[in-house]
């Protein structure tokens, strides 16, 4: 790994504009609202929240297909913006996407070596190195005898060999970063965590950074390096794996964990106990901890009013939490 981090997000911001009639503002949805982190070379960092979070409109910022509205993302020192056809070719080159419906997320009047060869010729790729790649790419994924599959549509594949396909697109051009939203959850309890195993032995092998969309926090124990938490449009929580497993700091986190289904024949009747209500609306989100309408912990008068900063209670362990103050306040 290098010094500097391969991407850096600072306060970033992604709000869409609300008209009426086509003209008449009257407000924003902040889908992403402030969010900051840093991803190093090599590394696997997992996004966790509920549906409507923010995660995808996050994950879309980053690969330039929303406009964000402030703040500011670098990828290997350079600035994404993703206004210009030229903008979104050099992200596209540097960034693999694994979207979440396979069979959705392939175009279904080409074969599959017709869809892998699409990004190589965009990238002006040589055609031997075009064939080279590609069947490099489907045995990377495991889609072998190659030339059995080059042939085949969309269609004619089960969906865990459609996802294996598009993964197989992602890699085809050896990007830095793979983005992965939601990429198992369309899929047979059967095949998602030999899915996730594909994508970490493929990412280890090549160095790529990873960046994992999911709502359910029991899928990145052997997955990722670290976790963030992201709730309401925000990450109120990051540290790594372990920590987020065994001290979960956050009352939300503590939430998901919480929601994990456990296989234990004993925990039939038992009663999980989870704060009631949906996350708030992103266009008039509540003032103060955006989680303080469904918290346990609720401190009136200071949680309803104020937003809480980023405190670091140990090491390497953000928190956006009022009931840590000033145990390392980190704004």
């Amino acid at each position: 790994m290098t010094d500097a981090p391969m991407m850096q997000v600072t306060d970033l911001r992604t709000w869409f504009e609300l008209k009426r009639w086509g003209f008449v503002h009257v407000g924003y949805v902040r889908a992403v609202d402030g969010v900051t982190f840093n991803l190093d070379e090599g590394e696997t960092v997992t996004i966790v929240g509920e549906s409507g979070s923010g995660k995808t409109t996050l994950l879309r910022t980053i690969l330039g297909l929303a406009s964000h509205t402030g703040g500011e993302i670098l990828f290997g020192g350079r600035k994404i913006e993703g206004y210009t056809a030229k903008d979104l070719a050099w992200i596209h080159s540097q960034v693999g996407f694994v979207q979440q419906d396979p069979y959705g997320a392939l175009p279904p009047f080409m074969n599959i070596g017709r869809i892998l060869r699409e990004p190589l010729i965009v990238n002006r790729v040589g055609k031997t190195e075009q064939e080279r790649r590609i069947r490099e790419a489907l045995e990377e994924v495991r889609l072998t005898p190659v030339d059995d599959y080059v042939t085949k549509y969309p269609h004619m594949l089960s969906g865990g060999q459609q996802q294996r396909v598009v993964i197989a697109r992602a890699i085809v051009l050896r990007p830095k970063l793979i983005v992965a939203d939601e990429p198992v959850s369309m899929l047979d309890a059967s095949m998602r965590v030999e899915i996730l195993e594909l994508i970490r032995k493929i990412q280890q092998h090549y160095g790529m950074g990873v960046i994992y969309i999911t709502h359910d926090l029991s899928s990145v124990r052997y997955f990722s390096e670290r976790v963030f938490i992201m709730y309401a449009a925000k990450l109120v929580e990051k540290t790594d794996v372990k920590r987020v497993v065994e001290n979960p700091l956050h009352p939300y986190t503590r939430t998901l964990l919480n929601a994990i289904p456990d296989p234990d024949p004993e925990n039939a009747t038992r009663f999980k106990d989870v704060p009631p209500g949906e996350p708030p609306s992103l266009i008039n989100p509540p003032p103060g901890c955006r989680f303080h309408p469904r918290c346990p912990d609720f401190m009136k008068g200071l949680c309803d009013v104020e937003e809480p900063p980023a405190f670091e209670p140990e090491p390497g362990h953000l928190v956006e939490c009022w009931l840590y103050k000033g145990k390392g306040d980190k704004h």
